[in-house]
């Protein structure tokens, strides 16, 4: 994964609060997922994450633990 796109996850699972930022473990497990389903949403943190909810029938079940634990 780029280093773009892991930035990007990152600041999408942040939610609607920046104190709450995704753990390495949580960017490690949607990694793969955002890559995936969402790499044209790079760079657009709450587009990454509104994809990652979109398609989250079609994540891993790490990857959308995560992102319902954000909010998604």
């Amino acid at each position: 994964m780029t280093k773009s796109v892991f930035l990007a996850l990152a600041l999408a699972l942040m939610g609607a609060s920046a104190a709450q930022a995704a753990t390495k473990q949580e960017q490690a497990a949607c990694r793969s997922d955002a890559k995936k389903y969402c790499s044209s949403h790079v760079g657009k943190p709450q587009e990454m994450l509104s994809c990652l909810t979109d398609n989250k029938a079609s994540l891993s079940q790490a990857c959308r633990a995560v992102v319902e634990s954000h909010g998604g």
